[in-house]
């Protein structure tokens, strides 16, 4: 989006729209350039006045200015609040005061107008915990000179505005309207309108406040201060609290019978008006009603009478203040919850009303149920006796019959809980649970995922835990529920579902999973696979339909609290009945089968003791061994005798834990061994796979600056290496051993910086201020650089692109079909479940795999995008054109050293034929421009100082990294306190023969984000007229040192000279005029800093290099000579 001119006085249509648009999708950065608040509330409020701006778009900006205030009015902290406030207010009178005309001033932009101002200030105030005196106070005699005009008709609703708007003000500054009460008072007496409500719930609020903060006046019905003009009272403003108030008015530890009496003759008014509110107001209104008639101390049978009648109701917010009622003055409703409880009910089986109306009614109903037993426990029954009516209708929404049944569950723990005493028989409670379930009998026939299913399980699930929730701790309670009749009988229901309705297998087990996962249940589900393995197994028909049942089997063997037997010898049935039934038509299904087998099998090895299996268990892996019809099941059967017989128990268990994947046999989606059968899988084919990478191909999306063919990898005389490969610039806070050498006779020892070997030992130093804030600076940095060793390192991403050639793909890997080769050519193919695997030879770490499910290949007539080989990609700008021929892939690299390399790319893919497409690709070259990072910041550093702490880090590294800094010796600590850093600089310089606007318009494009500062008047107004480079340190003249470097000379428009040689004379003139200079500040991972210093004059660019890693000096020249020759 183009820049707005900074002069302009208004905003046009289309500009107001974008501008909206842009705060509401996070664009609002693009403006605060060209637009100050000031100015933007300037270009609002004129619009507002204008008669041709049209109302629509009048109300959006008030209701934009209302939502973003805290953005626009609040985020400079130069402006003056008060005069912001003050020119909204004068808007405020002005539109307030206009004649309606229809068109640009009608009764709904003066409500808007009320509305948003009042949100304004009230933002403002809080925002800047400070109140705005004078600006309140003309707010306030605006609402007040429109709220005193009771009875007026045309402009009732724009009153009722102004009494909601003065009940905030209310609400934010308790007490606020305190002193005027007695003109709400009779303001609330003479209205007659619908607007009644809003000067009810006005007053309400006021003397609401006044009870709760005792606040003594001196009389509720004496108008003794004047209405307008409005002063704001004092401990509103002050801070002195209780010590300054008004005279005649203090806050007290209680309110004084005077007043106490008026508050009560007030509130017999206010609930005598009670019959005017609308639902909505009557919530508002019982909110404040309550804690008045606890401060105030009124008969609660008071609030009985007047309200009781909302029982006979059949608005939810009605019943939501009945119910308030009630839980606040519970006794008053004592001998009543029986008539809620029937109306509540009542309420439910309306199905006239609104669903979710009647959903909240049952939850009312248990709440209330357990409000009530809290205090007396009998009143439960009551809800027994209305149990017959919460059986579901046909026709009710599944949501309903599960809250239904949800009810039906609980009148059977409070039957079950007091059989003796209230004279029900076991029978009665299976009775509800059978008659319950008939809404939901359909799920017997429904899949097992339908919600019906889900609902009945649920039902099962309240009923079969009963009184043993969660909440009691009783442990008892679990027990009691097992031996319960309610208990048993649902035990003989899940028996039969298994034996009647096999796909209901996977709900049954998950049921019981269910139970058995949750710690206080536990026993119930062990009982309930105690039960399947007495009263199932001994009824299942032995057929190929039985393998349904593996599941439970399954769950049988892993519980060890449930004998294996009878499992044994069903599976040995099974078993023989393959061998029986064996024929040419079933080996795929023996083989199954019997991989299942074995694989419950392996869970009972796992979960029982080999004592406890062995006679059964080597029954049936012998039988199996021999005469099973499929010789893949034979042989691990007999590797599973051999273990059973020859390795004990626990080292049987440990073998089999080794992985959840027995050896052959492929992955499942499915952690259970049940599921472990093996799939067939085509051969793959070694010739196919050796071309692969001349139509598959892996391409980085932004192609590199410079082709590296080389890298320089240095052998270890001149760092010192750790027996683990670190380079010793990064130790170990621990001390120290001597180590022998890999050759036997050569010691090395391991010191606390990285230095020279033939280098002597430097004595203790002492600082100055400068050096000790430069060391300061660097601990600072170095302890947001994390110890690659101890901790997961700094990672760079390098985008590619996936493809490959339809044509060619389907020439090599087509299927084997006999079909028109032609027409199989031209169809597009596809891959599936493609792997991408990587490696390198260079030290960048373990680089994890790229995961791709499917990717289709480029068709004939698709033109690839050519790309230069020279063209350069900035960072983070990605191409619009998306495919789904080729699919983007991110190389994740944490390296070890900044330099180039080359990452070897292996693909395994699945074509559509079954085929594995498995090979090399070609490499992808990674160079020393992927390795630069910006360096990051503590978190400590506050936003607007961010740019101050890169200059001052440049500062400190290119003073270390150079050859006489006295700092270089000092070691620091990295992120986790267990390694340290030495730094030892090198430097470099190059001369760049390309004219000013090329040298700055590569820094900007390329190296826009490492720039940390500009030194120069004139190259700091060319950059800041680009606007492309933001937040860094301007410095418009140079302060360094005159000889710093023995080549900086001060910017102040002279030629530019390069020296060659300490105390040398002569220069050589290499610019006309210098410009300025750029300081460049790159973070080389793991820990490496690379620093510019780029002198720019007309003709020619100075680039001083300085580095603590002195081997990237080697790719940085071809690096710069290539950024420079675009």
């Amino acid at each position: 989006m183009e820049k707005l001119p900074s002069k302009k006085t208004h905003l046009t249509l289309p500009e107001w729209e974008s501008l909206i648009d842009d705060f509401h999708n996070g664009g609002s950065h693009r403006w605060w350039s060209s637009i100050t608040p000031l100015s933007l509330l300037d270009f609002s409020l004129s619009s507002l006045l204008k008669k041709d701006f049209p109302l629509s778009l009048k109300l959006h900006l008030l209701i934009f200015l209302d939502e973003f205030a805290d953005q626009i009015f609040v985020s400079d902290d130069d402006y003056d609040e008060e005069e912001v406030l003050t020119r909204l207010i004068e808007t405020l009178k002005v539109v307030i005061q206009s004649p309606i005309d229809g068109f640009s001033i009608t009764y709904s932009l003066k409500e808007q107008i009320l509305v948003s101002v009042t949100s304004i200030t009230m933002t403002i105030c809080e925002l800047r915990v400070r109140v705005c005196q004078s600006q309140l106070e003309g707010l306030v005699a605006i609402l007040l000179t429109i709220v005193n005009r009771p009875n007026h008709s045309i402009d009732r609703q724009t009153r009722a505005v102004a009494c909601e708007c003065l009940r905030e003000l209310e609400r934010e500054y308790p007490c606020f309207l305190a002193e005027i009460v007695g003109h709400l008072w009779g303001l609330c007496q003479n209205e007659r309108t619908h607007a009644s409500q809003s000067y009810i719930l006005l007053l309400l609020e006021v003397i609401h406040d006044i009870v709760v903060c005792k606040l003594n006046v001196a009389s509720v019905f004496k108008t003794a201060v004047p209405l307008v003009p409005f002063n704001v009272p004092q401990w509103v403003t002050a801070d002195g609290g209780e010590g300054n108030v008004e005279e005649g008015m203090h806050f007290g530890v209680e309110l004084s019978s005077s007043n106490a009496k008026e508050l009560k003759r007030v509130m017999s008014f206010l609930l005598d008006c009670s019959q005017v509110l609308t639902p909505c107001g009557m919530v508002e209104f019982m909110s404040m009603v309550i804690p008045l008639a606890v401060g105030l101390e009124l008969q609660s049978s008071l609030l009985k009478v007047q309200f009781s009648g909302l029982l006979y109701s059949y608005n939810p917010l009605l019943w939501h203040v009945v119910l308030m009622l009630c839980r606040q003055f519970l006794d008053s409703f004592d001998g009543q919850e029986g008539e809620i409880f029937k109306r509540l009910v009542l309420i439910s089986k309306e199905g006239q009303q609104p669903l979710v109306f009647r959903l909240l009614v049952l939850h009312w109903l248990l709440g209330f149920v357990e409000l009530v037993s809290e205090k007396d426990v009998v009143k439960r029954r009551l809800i027994v006796g209305m149990s017959s009516h919460f059986y579901p209708n046909v026709y009710d929404a599944l949501a309903l019959k599960s809250m239904k049944l949800d009810l039906i569950a609980f009148c059977s723990i409070v039957i079950d809980s007091e059989v003796s005493q209230y004279g029900f028989s076991g029978k009665s409670v299976m009775k509800y649970f059978e008659d319950g379930l008939v809404c939901v009998a359909g799920f017997k026939w429904l899949p097992p995922w339908s919600t019906e299913t889900a609902v009945a399980f649920r039902t099962l699930h309240k009923f079969l835990i009963g009184a043993s929730t969660h909440s009691n701790a009783d442990p008892s309670a679990s027990k009691a529920v097992m031996e319960s009749t309610i208990f048993r009988g649902i035990q003989t229901i899940l028996v039969n579902l298994l034996l009647d309705f096999q796909k209901l297998v996977p709900v049954v087990v998950a049921l019981i999973d269910r139970l058995l996962n949750c710690q206080k249940h536990c026993c119930m589900g062990e009982k309930l696979l105690q039960t399947v393995d007495e009263h199932l197994l001994s009824k299942v028909i032995i057929n190929y339909r039985m393998s349904s049942y593996f599941l439970i089997f399954d769950r049988i063997g892993k519980n060890d609290s449930v004998p294996p037997q009878r499992l044994l010898d069903l599976l040995m049935k099974f078993t023989i009945f393959h061998v029986e039934k064996h024929s040419p038509d079933t080996g795929l299904k023996s083989w199954s089968h019997g991989s299942k087998v074995l694989g419950i099998c392996r869970t009972m090895l796992l979960h029982h003791h080999s004592s406890r299996l062995f006679i059964g268990l080597s029954r049936l892996l012998a039988f199996t061994s021999l005469y099973f019809p499929d010789l893949e099941v034979r042989d691990n059967a007999r590797i599973y005798l051999r273990m059973l017989i020859c390795i004990p128990g626990k080292k049987l268990k440990h073998m089999l834990t080794l992985g959840d994947q027995v050896i052959g046999i492929s992955p499942s989606p499915h952690a259970n061994s049940v599921y472990n059968v093996h799939s067939p899988r085509f051969s793959e084919d070694l010739k196919k796979s050796r071309s692969i990478s001349s139509y598959i191909h892996l391409e980085r999306v932004i192609p590199l600056l410079v082709k590296q063919s080389w890298s320089l990898c240095l052998p270890t005389i001149d760092y010192e290496v750790d027996k683990n490969g670190f380079v010793d610039g990064i130790n170990n806070s621990e001390p120290q051993l001597n180590v022998q050498g890999s050759s036997g006779n050569k010691t090395t020892q391991f010191v606390g910086d990285n230095k020279r070997i033939d280098q002597p030992q430097e004595p203790l130093r002492v600082m100055d201020s400068k050096i000790s804030g430069i060391v300061d600076i660097l601990r600072k940095h170095f302890s947001c650089i994390p110890d690659f060793r101890h901790m997961s390192g700094i990672k760079i991403r390098i985008p590619c692109s996936l493809r490959f050639s339809s044509e060619h793909f389907n020439r090599i890997w087509g299927s084997d079909s006999t079909g028109d080769s032609a027409v199989e050519l031209d169809t597009v193919p596809a891959m599936y479940g493609i792997v991408l695997k990587f490696s390198s030879s260079a030290p960048y770490g373990s680089i994890p795999s790229y995961h791709i499910p499917f990717l289709l290949g480029e068709s004939a007539f698709e033109i690839p995008h050519k790309k230069e080989s020279l063209d350069i990609v900035s960072a983070g700008i990605q191409s619009n054109e998306k495919s789904v021929s080729s699919s983007l892939v991110t190389i994740e690299l944490e390296p070890r050293e900044p330099v180039p390399g080359l990452v070897d790319v292996s693909i395994n893919a699945n074509a559509e034929n079954g085929q594995v497409v498995n090979g090399k690709l070609q490499g992808v070259s990674v160079g020393i421009e992927d390795m630069f990072l910006k360096a990051a910041a503590p978190a400590e550093i506050l936003e607007d100082t961010v740019p101050g702490y890169y200059s001052a880090l440049f500062d400190a590294l290119w003073e270390v990294c150079g050859a006489s800094s006295s700092a270089g010796r000092e070691t620091f600590s990295l992120k986790g306190g267990k390694g340290f850093a030495a730094i030892h600089g090198t430097q470099s310089v190059k001369l760049l023969e390309v004219p000013s606007t090329l040298a700055i318009r590569v820094v900007e494009r390329y190296l826009a984000p490492f720039v940390v500062g500009v030194i120069g008047r004139p190259l700091v107004e060319v950059v800041k007229d680009g606007g492309l480079i933001q937040d860094v340190a301007w410095i418009d003249m140079f302060s360094g040192s005159a000889n710093e470097n023995n080549s900086v000379a001060n910017f102040d428009g002279g030629p530019l000279y390069l020296t060659y040689f300490e105390n040398e004379d002569g220069k050589i003139n290499i610019g006309k005029t210098n410009m300025g200079c750029f300081l460049v500040l790159i973070f080389l991972p793991p820990r490496y800093h690379l620093l510019f210093r780029m002198e720019v004059s007309d003709i020619s660019t100075l680039v001083r290099i300085r580095t603590d890693h002195w081997p990237c000096l080697a790719y940085i020249d071809d690096y710069l000579e290539a950024l420079f020759s675009l």
